[in-house]
């Protein structure tokens, strides 16, 4: 209104001015008219004639003083009525303002009359109008900052906030909230657009409206809490059920919907297919109405199969709440751990190891056989599940305990592994002489196993085995032959004097336990043969092929050495030299060289045979040894330990199985071998020589074809000689089968002889060789690299005529081999065999 007023007052001025030339110009006329109208009035025809006889200047004038009057009064009249007009006006627009400032006066003390913030936006304003206490809201008087949600509000409320804020300011999309800051308040958030404006309202809500809105927030909360446990509920495996105070389902999962083989829970709802049978039901009915909760196990049918469920119903307000816990694997778990504790006690019962089990409290829980025998405990005493202590107290008075001085002390260092992580082992030395390996292992679930292993027998043994390296040892100081013994890594382990004077070797310089490179190179001066040497090294180092080395050395200084070579059955090679000097130059001077040959072919056959023999007995107890250490009642082995006993096992038993070749083929031929004749089994034969190639026909692939018609019946025979033809057979036709080959063992009866054939597709033998595979030590690879000792096939020939039979060799290069045994069956026993 005043910018009104002020107008009015710039238009005034030229109406002032207008109005005044207008008072100028009625002024003149009426001076005029005045000087006139003193002037008597002529008649009007004078004045007719008086303006006929005036000139066209004064004409002109007159006119243009008329106009000029004329105009000054409409002028006059027209500027009264405007300003009549604009005073009006100015009158009423000042009534205006002074009731719009009233209004707005009232509406800001009805608007201030409340706690609350009004933030209002322009349309096309980015800065806002804040009215009220902002400290209401932030905390401080700081207007821009009520807009910074996050200073006031928790973050998720506080991102609502900015997008409800945005949006109305975007899109005029109205909102309401209720709010609640950080420091406690509880606010009430409004936004509209009203009247192109966007405006926020925030107020602070009491009474009523504070509660309210509390109410709103819980029920907010709940109804998010309840919709995140109905989502989780839904999403269990297991069944679970809502039922009204009628006992019909008001809600179900989808576990429970899948159960009953519904399309979802709705329909599940609608159809009200039930999950439990009859009586569960009428249990859990019985339960409810004595407002105590069901609990059960009880079978149903899921998805047509059956399944037992662990049952939960609870009584509610209004009805009742089930879940039905799926417990079919966990009876199965349950009666499959049943029978594997069983089978685990009948385990236990058949170690010669006594076992004896005492739970977290340490009373007996388990105990196997061995253990009562080894203790001599009345199975009376110990079914009454017997304390630890109390089943030593009775030991010690029956003095089958170690005499300890202070036994309380004793026990109780004994029951620290009811406390200790890991298993201990001790040594207890009984008073009736033996001696017990006793492991202490803490059980998971608390408590203590026992294990009890009588290691009398292995000590004893372990004495012995000493007993007997030390005589070994003095024997071999003592030999005249030069002996030396080297490890699988190739370095010297023993050595006897008669070695180092032989090649002139320090003693200090073997004591090192040097490799075989270094040992050939001081013995290099005195044999410079660079292929023996490399034969020998090839033959200490290897893993496989160990093939041993025999030969006759003329050293430069004039010396004749016989060497030998004999790979042992823990990985170790033993070389024997042998001076032979004064030998030889005999031999040189009294035979000629085939004699000296025959003569040193029959000398390496008596070494073989002597070595044979003699190497068999300690053979055998290596033998036992290893398979002892790889019982489990003896120890555990770690894996590179049960690796090289596996090297041991299978190196002394090829070696074992060549000593006993060798023996049989010896005792063969000193006419000395007796056949133990009785019925044989043609069929069973065959399958019992399978048998003992299985393995190598898996790891080469290759496929054993054994033909024999279903009655041929038996004959009289030694029964494992008979066996052990076939095997040998099959193991030379497996050692020349390429992989993925088939073998064929063919058995028929014919006119009072019964045929057993061996057929391969191997590279076949040349007619050459033919006449020596029969031959001892002969052993021909034929690119094959099948390696063997060369007796297989002399002892299937000297067996098969030992019955009186003959072999036949039928074999083209690139052929392969069929070996033909005809065993007659009149019982005419040959004595002697080729």
């Amino acid at each position: 209104m005043p910018e009104t007023g002020r107008t009015s007052g710039k238009h005034d001025a030229p109406l002032r001015r207008g109005g005044f030339l207008a008072g100028v110009a009625a002024a003149i006329a009426l001076g005029t008219l005045s000087a006139q109208a003193q002037v008597p009035e002529p008649p009007f025809n004078d004045y007719l004639g008086a303006f006929a006889a005036s000139s066209r200047d004064q004409i002109a004038a007159t006119v243009l003083t008329l106009g000029v009057l004329l105009f000054a009064v409409v002028t006059a009249i027209m500027l009264v009525r405007t300003r009549m007009r604009a005073a009006s006006s100015e009158a009423t627009l000042r009534d205006r303002i002074v009731t719009l400032k009233a209004d707005r006066d009232r509406a800001t003390a009805l608007l201030l009359s409340e706690p609350q913030v009004l933030v209002s936006w322009a349309a096309a304003d980015n800065e806002p109008d804040i009215l009220g206490d902002t400290a209401l809201v932030t905390g401080v008087a700081v207007p821009q900052r009520v807009l910074a949600f996050g200073s006031w509000l928790e973050p998720d409320k506080a991102q609502a906030m900015e997008r409800a804020a945005e949006a109305l300011r975007g899109r005029g999309e109205a909102f309401a909230l209720a709010l609640k800051t950080i420091t406690g308040r509880t606010l009430e958030a409004n936004g509209c657009v009203v009247g192109g404006r966007a405006v926020l309202r925030l107020r602070e809500v009491s009474g009523t409206r504070r509660e309210l809105a509390e109410l709103h927030a819980r029920h907010e909360k709940a109804a998010t809490e309840m919709e995140s446990l109905r989502a989780l509920i839904d999403a269990l495996p297991a069944p679970v059920w809502v039922r009204d105070a009628a006992g019909s389902l008001s809600f179900v999962n989808a576990a429970y919907a899948h159960a009953v083989e519904a399309k979802d829970p709705a329909d599940a709802i609608a159809r009200g297919v039930e999950l439990l049978n009859r009586p569960a039901r009428d249990e859990a009915d019985r339960a409810r109405a004595e407002t105590r909760p069901y609990r059960g196990r009880t079978p149903a049918i899921v998805a047509g199969a059956r399944r037992s469920f662990d049952v939960l119903d609870i009584p509610t307000r209004v009805g009742s709440a089930g879940i039905g816990i799926d417990a079919t694997e966990a009876e199965a778990m349950r009666g499959a751990l049943d029978q594997l504790g069983n089978a685990h006690r009948r385990t236990l019962d058949q170690l010669a190891t006594g076992v004896a089990i005492f739970g977290a409290d340490q009373r007996l829980a388990f105990y196997n056989t061995a253990y009562r025998s080894l203790w001599e405990l009345e199975p009376a005493f110990l079914d009454q599940n017997p304390t630890d202590s109390a089943v030593l107290d009775q030991l010690r008075a029956s003095r089958r305990l170690p005499e300890e001085r202070d036994f309380r002390e004793w026990k109780t260092t004994l029951h620290e592994a009811y406390r200790a992580t890991e298993a201990e082992e001790h040594l207890w030395h009984l008073p009736d002489g033996r001696t017990l390996r006793v492991v202490t292992t803490p059980n998971p679930q608390g408590g203590v196993t026992y294990l009890f292993d009588d290691v009398t027998e292995r000590l004893q043994l372990a004495r012995r085995y000493d007993a007997l390296i030390r005589v070994q040892g003095e024997t071999l100081d003592n030999l005249a032959e030069a002996v030396a013994v080297f490890g699988s890594d190739g370095r010297l382990r023993l050595h006897n004097p008669a070695f180092a004077e032989m090649w002139r070797l320090e003693p200090a310089a073997l004591a090192d336990r040097p490799h075989i490179e270094a040992v050939i190179e001081r013995c290099r001066p005195l044999y410079g043969d660079e292929q023996l040497w490399r034969r020998l090294r090839t033959t200490i180092t290897a893993i496989e092929g160990r093939d041993s080395v025999t030969a006759k050395l003329e050293r430069l200084d004039g010396s004749v050495i016989n060497l030998v070579t004999v790979p042992l059955p823990d990985g170790a090679t033993l070389v024997a030299c042998l001076d032979i000097t004064d030998t030889v130059n005999v031999e040189r001077a009294l035979r000629e060289r085939n004699e000296a040959l025959v003569a040193a072919d029959a000398l390496k056959v008596d070494f073989v045979h002597h070595v044979s023999y003699e190497l068999r007995s300690p053979l055998t107890n290596i033998i036992g040894f290893a398979h002892f250490l790889g019982e489990p009642g003896v120890g555990t082995l770690n894996a590179k330990q049960r690796e090289y006993l596996g090297y041991i096992n299978t190196s002394t038993t090829a070696l074992l199985a060549i000593i006993n070749d060798i023996l049989d083929l010896a005792t063969i031929d000193a006419g000395a071998m007796k056949l133990n004749l009785a019925e044989v089994n043609i069929r069973q034969t065959m399958d019992a020589a399978a048998e003992g190639i299985k393995d190598r026909l898996v790891k080469d692939d290759i496929t054993l074809d054994m033909r024999a018609a279903p009655n041929i019946g038996s004959f009289v025979a030694d029964d494992r000689r008979i066996r052990q033809v076939l095997f040998n057979l099959l193991a030379n036709a497996v050692g020349f089968s390429p992989p993925g080959s088939r073998i064929t063992l063919t058995a028929e009866r014919q006119p009072g002889a019964v045929i057993f054939s061996v057929t391969d597709n191997g590279p076949g033998i040349p007619p050459e060789v033919q006449e020596r595979v029969f031959n001892w030590f002969e052993s021909h690879s034929q690119g094959s690299g099948h390696r063997g000792a060369g007796l297989g096939l002399s002892i299937v020939r000297s067996f098969v005529e030992l019955h009186g039979g003959t072999v036949i060799l039928d074999s083209a290069v690139g052929s392969g081999t069929t070996v033909t045994c005809r065993f007659p069956v009149e019982r005419r026993i040959e004595r002697t065999a080729a």
